[in-house]
């Protein structure tokens, strides 16, 4: 069986076929592009000249090169064309019907030893493959749009595949320069299945109006470091795409991560598909353009609810790394800053982490010696809250424990000034239940910096249902001033960033959990396909399992669905003190310094 693969068939020349047949093409193998559409077939032959004259122009490829690949396509409108074909490529519609009778046809075309690949993201390749003569020589070979720009290609198997069959096309991915990934046969394979569950999360919270949709993509890229937010994205794909995605993923797995949020139907449904259309979530400046154009939903620019409290002095309790960096932060923004810590010990050790954080800020030039001494000069280190008597704004930064939380902000009611704003940094407590402890819960609201807070440009606003509306006012202008990006969100667990990213994290333990594929392949596929810095497991490690786990219990038992459960997996992993990087094991094992 074994194939040299060096004449292969795309079936469908959309814009997924085009790029796959450019990539096979541009690899020195002979392509025959089909599709029934003679516009479609003259369009893909025009954007492979377009595509190759871009690529000499930038010295990619040679003039030679180029007319040697263009010399290796040919398209076609009728399957007959590919009976000389070692590898058939489908990227028809993604329906049972249209890729079943593609299959039919070919058995009667092709030589049995022809490998017969669906390029499906979302389809049971099994139950494509039960459909064929040739059931051990159908698999899945799933590129990612752009095919020529995106390095991820995840091979498919089924029950029914020949290993033979899996090995020739994931030696032809490394010969396209790729990297493929090996998956079992599961909703959505690696990639769609733990982006579109996230995409769909993101949908349902634009949809129940928890955030605006530039705070929901705001969030995720400031807060996760992703090059585009989940909603823009769905613009991108296409909301009807999506929407059949989802509906397929569903199909298979009842999980309710999967059902269709129901604006992505309605969306749909008005023939708001996004990017294609002109318009989805955003407003486009044509059908198919990229530049986003206000429309109705649009912030006004500027517009803040009503006037904030003046603040020129800000206290931060805490002494660990995120305390440290807030301090710095407001020091470096010209705020004088008290910086408590339980002890005068425990205050001064804090402040030495800052000093220290600044020196390798002025040894890489990105801060002068003179602002690192002002900077320091503003902090001020204090062993008890009773140091907070006069600040405008308290920050604490403690342990994430409602009653240790609970403890600190009765205490800062009875230091704290009247209309002193306090504000609590917590990533999953209800800022509710912390404002309550003080006589004053209009004066109280979350502030949620990402660590290291110095870098880390987003700050999640949350105000309760007590929070006054100055009090919000003040915070937004605090975070314009300490050069920080706010994003408003209601005080319900996970907030938008920790609402999103978890549930998607938890889903990927579980792939581990099933056996459905490996660490290093996920955190693969996720990084390439989806383009995230990281992958969930080498994310979760560096967040820690523990606080990964608490995060987790918060969100199931706010939101009572089954499927954010905690995988047993990292309770487990808990269990045994695996916590990731901090103990020198958790998915991986690390290297202790």
């Amino acid at each position: 069986m074994d194939t040299p693969l060096s004449t292969i068939a795309v079936v469908g020349l959309g814009t997924m076929g085009t790029g796959i047949a450019e990539v096979l093409a541009l690899a020195g193998r002979e392509v025959i592009g089909i599709d029934i559409s003679e516009a479609a077939a003259l369009g893909a032959v025009a954007s492979f000249e377009a595509s190759t004259a871009r690529a000499v122009g930038r010295g990619r490829i040679t003039e030679e090169e180029r007319a040697a690949a263009l010399a290796r396509f040919r398209t076609a409108d009728t399957l007959q064309a590919a009976a000389d074909a070692e590898l058939v490529i489908e990227v028809v519609p993604e329906s049972y019907e249209i890729k079943q009778q593609v299959f039919r046809e070919l058995d009667a075309v092709v030589p049995p030893t022809t490998i017969l690949a669906t390029g499906t993201n979302a389809l049971s390749v099994t139950r494509l493959a039960a459909e064929s003569q040739r059931p051990e020589r159908v698999l899945g070979l799933h590129f990612f749009n752009p095919a020529p720009a995106m390095k991820l290609v995840e091979v498919v198997s089924s029950v029914l595949t020949a290993p033979p069959a899996v090995e020739a096309v994931t030696a032809l991915a490394r010969e396209l320069g790729k990297e493929p990934v090996a998956v079992g046969d599961r909703p959505g394979f690696v990639a769609d299945g733990l982006l579109f569950g996230y995409l769909n999360q993101a949908a349902a919270m634009y949809e129940a109006n928890y955030a605006s949709r530039e705070d929901i993509d705001a969030a995720m890229k400031l807060g996760c470091g992703l090059p585009m937010g989940p909603l823009a994205l769905l613009d991108l794909i296409g909301i009807d795409t999506a929407r059949t995605v989802l509906e397929a993923m569903y199909a298979e797995s009842h999980d309710r991560l999967h059902a269709p949020a129901p604006i992505l139907g309605q969306l749909s449904s008005a023939g708001l598909t996004g990017r294609k259309a002109g318009r989805g979530f955003y407003t486009y400046d044509a059908p198919g353009g990229q530049d986003v154009v206000p429309d109705a939903l649009t912030p006004a620019a500027g517009a803040e609810a009503g006037a904030g409290r003046a603040v020129a002095s800000v206290g931060v309790a805490g002494s660990g790394t995120m305390a440290s960096g807030i301090a710095e932060v407001f020091a470096k923004a010209g705020y004088g800053v008290v910086l408590a810590a339980r002890t005068q010990e425990k205050a001064d050790l804090a402040k030495g982490r800052i000093a220290k954080s600044l020196e390798r800020s002025v040894s890489k030039g990105r801060l002068s010696a003179e602002a690192r001494d002002e900077t320091l000069a503003r902090i001020t280190a204090a062993g008890s809250l009773d140091a907070f008597a006069e600040v405008d704004l308290a920050v604490e930064a403690v342990a994430e424990d409602l009653e240790i939380k609970q403890q600190l902000f009765a205490a800062l009611d009875k230091v704290c000034r009247p209309g002193a704003v306090l504000a609590t940094t917590t990533s999953s407590l209800p800022v509710v239940a912390i404002a309550r402890a003080t006589a004053r819960p209009e004066d109280v609201v979350g502030m949620h910096f990402f660590n290291p807070a110095p870098a880390m440009k987003l700050v999640e606003v949350v105000r309760t249902v007590l929070t006054a509306d100055d009090v919000h006012a003040t915070v937004r202008a605090v975070c314009a001033k300490i050069r920080k990006h706010p994003v408003d969100c209601g005080d319900r667990a996970g907030f938008i960033v920790n609402a999103l990213l978890f549930p998607y994290l938890n889903n990927a333990i579980k792939m581990v959990e099933q056996h459905y594929a490996s660490l290093d392949d996920i955190d693969a596929a996720m990084k390439l396909g989806g383009g995230y810095p990281m992958g969930p497991f080498e994310l979760l490690d560096v967040v820690g399992l523990d606080v990964s786990l608490a995060i987790e219990k918060v969100l199931h038992k706010e939101f009572r669905d089954p499927g954010l459960a905690p995988a047993p997996l990292l309770e487990h992993l808990v269990a045994a003190g695996c916590l990731g990087r901090k103990t020198g094991r958790g998915f991986r094992e690390y290297a202790r310094r």
